[in-house]
């Protein structure tokens, strides 16, 4: 009866159900039915899983052994309330948490493929929603909207940013009722587009104070150090902890390319690349000489393990973070000046030797394989403009039509999940329907983060690495299936609140003073 219950149409209506969730936690102003919704789609999220995947021999240990694996759920369960009870004594910890646990990811096996899951990072949204919905359903003040000395603080209320997400997690979970990869689809919005959500719904209601925004930086700083360090003792001794795949392409190849802890050499530089743009905003705003001479050490160190990674995606989003820093920093016209010589100057390098740089490669040599990818999501495009082939359906029909058009089975080294083009494979598999929500997004959360970020060194870094992490999304894959894009636009719509209070506030008793006068 259990396995009935966990079969048939019941995964396609949870994922429905589910994304509704998400819409009323991110959407609703209201307190107790915010805090129902995320109550709800933290127990269904996993309840989904197990009905999509309850036959598959990934759970053949927990048949096997039932006792064993309600031991662990039990122990996960404890600890999620443990770091709850912190949480709610003192909710900056969430913030701590949230930057300590997401760069970790472990590799598990789920419908036949393996996924690298953020598990830590899951247990710190469980518990932050635990700390949240337990004082919001009994009628208090929830822990997340309150300071570390229980003083409440006004929350920002839903806004375009909210809305917008709200509308691309809706659309992705109906347009994956018709997809032929329906399971990776739901795969998709059970290990990233639900917690991400949930997190963002948490993080923009902090109080970001200087403090606790240097702790978290202090913080992720000190992690990328010590991945880029792992890294240089990878480069060293040629040897990878992770990704076997790399593993064989770096033993294939003249070149060695790192990555730390990371799965990928691509999501390693992302991520130094985003620290390295916040520390480059400590060095442009700093005025202690002390905190720019540390800056710089750090700076050199993290430079040097993104080269390592040779990620080229990730050295071009470092620039783009580095340009909108510069223009908020400075005056706009010399950086786009320099900005446009920089490119003439590559232009005639590449001019002048197009062999140095691959070019006698073709597109696909120079791109690693995306222009193929791009090209094929453009088809998948245009056969299906309105509403695509569904959600997470990329991969299966990139590889149906080269299997078709060119009679051959795919490699393994043709199977991907993506065009590694976030535009190109949201047009493929939700069509204008998905595209148009995408841009409108992108465009409101940059004009969100960029307004009045010129005088504050914390949200022209946070702006600065959105740009960066959207342009990054160009030339590789995850966009909203990277915690980083939601813990940007969380930290940089609370951030962007307190200012718009603080302003309010400063209006207002001006209004006071003049009105006794």
């Amino acid at each position: 009866m259990i396995a009935a219950a966990l079969s048939g149409p019941f995964p396609k209506a949870g994922v429905v159900v589910i994304a509704a969730l998400v819409v009323v936690a991110l959407v609703v102003p209201r307190e107790r039915p915010r805090a129902l919704a995320m109550l709800a789609a933290l127990v269904l999220a996993p309840v989904l899983l197990l009905a999509a995947v309850w036959h598959s021999p990934q759970l053949n240990v927990i048949h096997r052994h039932p006792l064993e694996a309600a031991v662990a759920a039990v122990v996960a369960i404890v600890l999620v309330c443990a770091l709850a009870v912190g949480i709610a004594r003192r909710p900056s910890l969430l913030a701590l948490l949230v930057t300590l646990a997401f760069p970790f990811r472990v590799p598990i096996s789920v419908g036949g493929t393996s996924t690298n899951l953020l598990v830590p990072l899951y247990l710190v949204v469980g518990a932050g929603v635990l700390a949240y919905v337990v004082p919001a359903l009994r009628g208090g003040v929830s822990s997340v909207g309150r300071t570390d000395d229980g003083v409440a603080h006004p929350v920002p209320p839903p806004g375009w940013v909210d809305r917008l997400l709200a509308l691309c997690v809706v659309l992705y979970g109906i347009q994956a009722l018709y997809s032929p990869a329906f399971e990776k689809a739901l795969q998709s919005m059970v290990f990233f587009y639900v917690p991400f959500a949930l997190m963002f719904c948490l993080l923009r209601r902090l109080r970001w104070s200087r403090r606790l925004v240097t702790r978290c930086l202090a913080l992720i700083v000190g992690l990328a150090l010590i991945f880029a360090v792992i890294g240089f003792v990878e480069y060293a001794t040629k040897t990878l902890l992770l990704n076997p795949k790399l593993i064989a392409q770096n033993n294939l190849h003249t070149y060695f390319a790192i990555n730390s802890v990371f799965f990928d050499p691509d999501i390693f530089g992302r991520f130094l690349a985003l620290v390295m743009i916040t520390l480059a905003a400590v060095l442009l705003y700093a005025r202690r000489q002390r905190d720019q001479l540390v800056s710089i050490a750090a700076l050199g160190v993290l430079w040097a393990g993104l080269v390592l990674t040779l990620s080229r995606s990730s050295l071009g989003a470092l620039l783009v973070g580095l340009g909108v820093l510069g223009v908020l920093r400075w005056r706009a016209k010399p950086i786009l000046l320099s900005a446009a010589a920089v490119v003439v100057v590559g232009a005639i390098a590449v001019a002048i030797s197009p062999t140095t740089f691959g070019l006698e490669q073709g597109v696909n040599g120079v791109s690693s394989g995306r222009g193929s990818l791009i090209g094929g999501g453009a088809h998948l495009f245009r056969e299906r403009p309105l509403w695509g082939y569904g959600s997470g359906s990329f991969e299966t029909e990139y590889l149906c039509r080269i299997k078709h058009q060119c009679g051959v089975q795919p490699d393994d080294s043709q199977v991907l999940s993506a065009s590694h083009t976030i535009p190109i494979t949201i047009a493929a598999e939700q069509g204008l329907i998905g595209e148009i929500p995408y841009i409108a997004l992108v465009v409101v959360a940059a004009v969100v983060l960029l307004s009045g970020a010129r005088p504050a060194p914390a949200r022209a870094a946070v702006a600065a690495a959105f740009l960066a992490l959207v342009f990054h999304t160009l030339a590789y894959a995850d966009f909203l299936e990277d915690p980083a894009t939601w813990i940007l636009l969380g930290l940089g719509v609370g951030l962007a609140y307190g200012a718009s209070t603080r302003v309010s506030a400063a209006s207002t008793r001006a209004d006071e003073l003049a009105a006794v006068a």
